[in-house]
């Protein structure tokens, strides 16, 4: 059994204008915005490339190679897919995640620091790579010790002429018998963004679950104290800004779907892999458009939500100022009644007498200050 080649991959929603600022950093440590010369041009030398370049095709992308001979490809719709030759298998797996995670990945994330932010509660989610193998000259044998060494289960096989396809949770075997490699890495990158993009839509759903629960637990209780009323609205507030933020992620997905789709379709290479392939878009689309309406309604839930607790927060408010009033005007009748007679009660039927009064002075005010 002989490896040709690994990889590994992930994609972030980007365009045609974040690939030229990639670009820029990888090749000048460069940047237009106003971010720190010294910490680019650091960033980019720990990435030790040997070569950098433009390529124009269906989705434009630039393909580096470090000196480590890593080679990474950045598409212009944000896919991005690193790959090395076989040396020891799971050692050359963990240099490519320590050069994704630990080299890469901080350049790409501080040139994409300034803008609307990530959500809070997405930005720590550590990502599963799909690992792909191809090999040549394996045998059935070869194929079980591998996916036994990762601990993974066979979940299908796809065999054809040209190639045989093994696939486990998060490793990829391709026994590639004849065709060429470039339609392979082509099978590859469409793999990658599918499970990605599935992926985020995914965490997505999770996350609408985890604060439709939340909220539901609050306004489930039925009672609350009103010292918990402007934290549970804060709270109801940060759920907000996290949905807004997420609503446009997802209004985006619709277009890397479709311009993907179209390129697979074009290709007369990829028709090899329509087992593979066959109504994947059509499923993401219908996935996509599921997540919308669900983020919809979780929109609209927060919304009623923030309401409810806004307007109990203005009636705690409303009933504070009330007592204050109370208060306030009691001690307004006592400093008249001390004017006026000049000393005050002591502790006996009298002083009761006189803290009934002041009582029905402090509410007789408020309700005049009501009515004017």
């Amino acid at each position: 059994m002989q490896i040709q080649k690994i990889y590994i991959g992930a994609w972030f929603q980007r365009t045609t204008l974040h690939l030229s600022e990639v670009y820029d950093f990888l090749k000048e440590a460069d940047s237009p915005l106003d971010l720190s010369k010294k910490k680019l041009k650091k960033l980019r030398d720990q990435l030790e490339l040997a070569s950098c370049e433009m390529k124009v095709a269906d989705l434009n992308y630039l393909e580096a190679v470090s000196k480590k001979d890593i080679k990474f490809k950045v598409f212009e719709d944000g896919l991005i897919i690193l790959s090395t030759q076989h040396d020891s298998l799971k050692q050359d797996i963990e240099e490519l995640k320590t050069y994704y995670e630990k080299l890469l990945s901080p350049g790409l994330k501080y040139i994409f620091s300034l803008g609307a932010p990530i959500p809070k509660e997405l930005a720590n989610i550590k990502n599963i790579y799909p690992y792909f193998v191809v090999l040549r000259d394996g045998t059935a044998a070869d194929i079980e010790k591998l996916l036994k060494d990762f601990g993974q289960e066979k979940y299908f096989e796809i065999k054809t002429e040209a190639f045989e396809i093994y696939r486990g949770n998060k490793l990829y075997i391709i026994h590639n018998k004849s065709e060429k490699m470039a339609t392979i890495e082509k099978f590859v990158q469409e793999q990658v963004f599918m499970r990605e993009y599935k992926g985020q839509l995914h965490r997505y759903l999770n996350l609408h679950r985890i604060i439709w629960e939340k909220i539901e637990n609050v306004i489930e209780k039925g009672e609350i104290k009103g010292k918990e009323i402007a934290a549970f609205k804060n709270k109801i507030e940060g759920y907000s800004k996290t949905i807004n933020l997420i609503d446009a992620r997802i209004s985006q997905m619709g277009t890397y779907i479709g311009t993907r789709g179209s390129v697979i379709k074009s290709d007369p290479e990829m028709a090899k892999f329509v087992d593979v392939f066959e109504f994947k878009h059509d499923t993401l689309r219908n996935t996509l458009s599921y997540t919308r309406d669900i983020w919809s309604m979780t929109r609209n839930y927060v919304n009623s939500a923030f309401g409810v607790f806004k307007s109990l927060q203005a009636e705690s408010t409303e009933a504070s100022i009330g007592n204050l009033t109370v208060v306030t005007s009691m001690g307004v009748g006592a400093m008249i009644i001390g004017l006026f007679t000049g000393s005050l009660p002591e502790l006996n039927w009298f002083g009761f007498v006189y803290f009934v009064i002041l009582a029905a002075i402090g509410y007789l005010a408020n309700k005049i200050i009501k009515s004017i």
